[in-house]
């Protein structure tokens, strides 16, 4: 058995450098320092009795024996990451701790009760959520999935699938509008009373698509500037002035009238909601749940607004 599990010690971390193209790259996605993986492949080329690398300061690249050995170590991998789903589709039961790191409110609103209807259907599935504007470091931090507001950067070491897109939309409180009229476009926001979104003493200018659907920006001063969108909402429902907000935040004040939409925008305005999750071969059933759950429930939460 020992000799068995000596055999394949360092075939994960050598296929993970080959893959990442550096060993910085590599320890990361394997969450190991970059030391542990260099001594891991080192023992696997006193091992095999040959050098794996030509490492030079600026670069690598596979000897020949490297190159026929990753091949055949990319396909008994998949084999080994085959039969485990297999098991897992066997055991048809996640079982395990999934680590989630997600938007204050919209994790608190919308993730909320899934997260609940996971822990009811799943009751061998542990589930840790930290509640966060904040953008972790997935692979540093040990978070199985993230959901990200926004843009992503060019990644290799994650993979993203998109929920949808939170479309934005301009609305006040109708006490706001009888006292300080109704303003019927981008071009008549100017002079009203805005509650806006600021941090660290930067505020957020309000984002619109113009007729032609292109990106503009309208800059936006205010004596009231909030990090929490939901001050923003219960200043926009006391009455304090004009805010742009998620639709699906504020879509029941709309509904009951208590909030009131502006106006139209013929290319509504939006940002990318993702889900994102360290990159690997294999999506453990644990946390696979956990993503299929979240595709089917929020797309339509979010196509509803």
């Amino acid at each position: 058995m020992g000799a068995n599990i000596d055999r394949l010690s360092g075939i994960e971390d050598f296929v993970a450098v080959v893959d990442a193209g550096s060993f910085a790259l590599a320890a990361r996605r394997r969450q190991l320092t970059r030391s542990a993986v260099a001594k891991s492949i080192a023992r696997l080329e006193a091992r095999l009795g040959t050098r794996m690398f030509l490492r030079t300061t600026r670069s690598q690249s596979l000897t020949e024996d490297g190159e026929a050995y990753y091949e055949r170590c990319q396909r008994a991998l998949a084999e080994l990451d085959a039969a485990q789903a297999c098991m897992d589709a066997a055991r048809r039961t996640p079982t395990g701790r999934v680590r989630l790191s997600l938007p204050v409110l919209f994790g608190r609103l919308c993730m909320g009760p899934l997260l609940l209807e996971l822990a009811q259907r799943y009751p061998q599935l542990a589930l840790e959520a930290s509640f966060s504007d904040r953008r972790s470091d997935l692979v540093e931090e040990g978070v199985d999935l993230a959901v990200r507001s926004g843009p992503l950067p060019d990644s290799t070491t994650h993979v993203a699938r998109r929920i949808g897109m939170q479309r934005m939309v301009m609305c006040a409180a109708p006490t706001y509008l009888q006292a300080h009229g109704w303003p019927r476009g981008i071009d008549e926001l100017t002079g009203h009373q805005c509650i806006v979104y600021g941090r660290g003493g930067q505020i957020k200018p309000w984002e619109f698509h113009d007729r032609h659907g292109l990106r503009v920006e309208v800059p936006t001063a205010s004596r009231f500037c909030f990090d929490d969108l939901q001050m923003i909402a219960s200043a926009t429902l006391a009455g304090i002035g004009l805010a742009r907000l998620p639709m699906w935040l504020v879509v029941d004040a709309l509904r009951d009238g208590a909030l009131v939409q502006l106006f139209d925008e013929p290319h509504p305005f939006g940002y990318e909601l993702n889900v994102v999750w360290p990159h690997s071969r294999y999506l453990p059933l644990k946390t696979r749940v956990v993503v299929d759950l979240m595709l089917e429930k929020l797309p339509p939460l979010l196509a509803d607004t």
